[in-house]
């Protein structure tokens, strides 16, 4: 087992150059997907073009994005847990420069194929409610290969109610089997808040969890605490579960790629745990989903 955790990151520990987080290559043992994460009042971050695509998510607020001599507009929305966002493709060989006030992100991944970027509605963005039970949750596939034509990027949001587990049964994705299992880094960026209407403080410390565990691919060993910001790295391994305490909804933004030139992600399960998949068909999904806006901006 491993003796400590190498591949969780606190919020701020990964900050570079007005970016509150940024996982790329410069990480020792990190080469297909990168991410970053910028909290912004009225202010602007930049990337430069080069072998990169992107997706430019808006966790909270309403940007501005410049790119290819143009502006595009992000409505965005109140918060993580207020439905799904509109969000822009750039595609390789493209700089962009982003304006506005809120919390954004930025999925990336190095590749030489170009693709066209496009702006992608929040009405348009596929909504998928999986599992069952305490297993409910509500996956945003804006950046899924059914969804977006991208060269390698594959990227979706995924709401786990309070109380509710996701990521379960714990799987991988660290081996090329065609037709079974796809080789891909995972970057999992998490947020966690109250459920709407609970009596908590401000400074309530909201949180989840998170786990992963060793394969035939390497020795992984990841049981966090994970709060707004922190980010865990899945380099190859078995992940999850994600768990919601009771109290607290939980989201998180996952960042795919690989070395393969097919974009497929096939997931082989924990031979321990596939079992559980098939008590989902005498249970209904959680009543709560899916997470549709509100004015409070805020998840029920």
């Amino acid at each position: 087992m491993a003796e400590h955790n190498e591949w969780f990151f606190p919020r701020g520990a990964l900050s570079d150059d007005g970016w509150e987080s940024a996982v790329d290559a410069r990480l020792a043992g990190w080469q297909h997907t990168g991410l970053r994460v910028a909290e912004l009042s009225g202010g602007t971050v930049s990337q430069p073009a080069g072998e990169v695509e992107r997706i430019v998510v808006p966790l909270a607020g309403s940007f501005s994005v410049e790119h290819e001599g143009r502006t595009t507009r992000l409505a965005g929305r109140s918060s993580v847990f207020d439905g799904p966002t509109d969000v822009l493709y750039v595609g390789a060989g493209q700089g962009l420069a982003i304006t506005g006030s809120g919390r954004v992100a930025v999925a990336e991944a190095p590749t030489r194929v170009r693709k066209p970027s496009i702006h992608i509605p929040a009405d348009q963005v596929p909504v998928e409610l999986r599992g069952a039970g305490r297993d409910s949750r509500q996956v945003h596939n804006f950046g899924t290969p059914g969804a977006l034509d991208a060269a390698s990027l594959i990227v979706c949001e995924v709401i786990t109610p309070a109380g509710n587990w996701s990521s379960h049964p714990a799987h991988k994705h660290d081996e090329d089997l065609p037709g079974h299992e796809s080789r891909l880094e995972e970057i999992y960026y998490f947020e966690s808040a109250p459920v709407r209407g609970a009596n908590a403080p401000r400074d309530a410390d909201a949180f989840g969890s998170f786990a992963t565990y060793r394969s035939a691919a390497g020795d992984i060993e990841t049981n966090a605490l994970v709060r707004t910001g922190d980010i865990a790295l899945v380099p190859f391994g078995y992940h999850g579960p994600a768990v919601a305490a009771p109290e607290y909804d939980l989201y998180y933004l996952n960042v795919m790629a690989g070395p393969a030139e097919s974009r497929q992600w096939l997931i082989s399960d924990d031979p321990r745990q596939a079992w559980l998949r098939d008590t989902w068909t005498d249970q209904e999904i959680d009543p709560r989903l899916p997470y549709r806006p509100t004015t409070q901006g805020a998840a029920q």
